[in-house]
């Protein structure tokens, strides 16, 4: 791509992870602190002053698309192209949270996961994988314990509504958002007992 050329993909792509505003970001560990949270699940690695800024900052959120936008340092978003061949091993390798559980369907020629920040040059050399805009390969990557991950897009919907309330396609968004409220509304019903 030419120095200074930006693709109707990727400009896209920014404006729906970033908003119009300048929102304030969780950091990597934190991130992942609030989707335990909001799961229901005991946060990793984050202490007690932590915990308690972060519980309290989930209270102030109204807006799903808000909570989409400071949760999006959990992970580094990128996407590749490869041989459809390649397909089914790289979502082999992934943590998937699901389309299906939001009651979207699941389109075997799209992946979309969670892999370790240690692993994806390893995957990207050994699938033959190239950067790509249009790709149909979602890799996000991440510094987290990739087991605790795990965990956490098993658990319940949640993880899986934050990846969908940043997607390009505005049914899934809308699904993914819808479920965001749900789990912040939840959230402050439970905090106030």
């Amino acid at each position: 791509m030419a120095r200074g050329i930006f693709d109707r993909t990727s400009v896209e792509r920014y404006r729906v992870g970033r908003g119009s505003g300048r929102t304030r970001t969780r950091a990597e560990h934190t991130a992942w602190g609030a989707i335990a949270i909001l799961s229901n699940a005991a946060p990793l690695g984050l202490g007690d002053v932590q915990t308690y800024r972060v519980r309290a900052t989930l209270r102030e959120i109204i807006e799903p698309t808000e909570l989409a936008i400071r949760l999006r340092d959990r992970a580094t978003v990128t996407t590749w192209s490869g041989h459809r061949s390649v397909i089914t091993r790289v979502h082999e390798e992934l943590v998937v949270p699901g389309r299906q559980r939001l009651g979207l369907i699941e389109d075997d020629a799209i992946v979309d996961g969670y892999i370790h920040t240690d692993r994806i040059a390893n995957l990207v050399r050994r699938f033959r994988l190239v950067e790509d805009t249009t790709g149909s390969i979602t890799l996000r990557y991440t510094g987290m314990d990739i087991g605790f991950v795990k965990y956490l897009a098993a658990f319940n919907r949640t993880l899986a509504a934050v990846d969908a309330a940043t997607s390009l396609d505005p049914r899934e968004r809308a699904v993914g958002e819808q479920t965001l409220a749900s789990r912040l509304e939840l959230f402050r019903e439970n905090d106030r007992l």
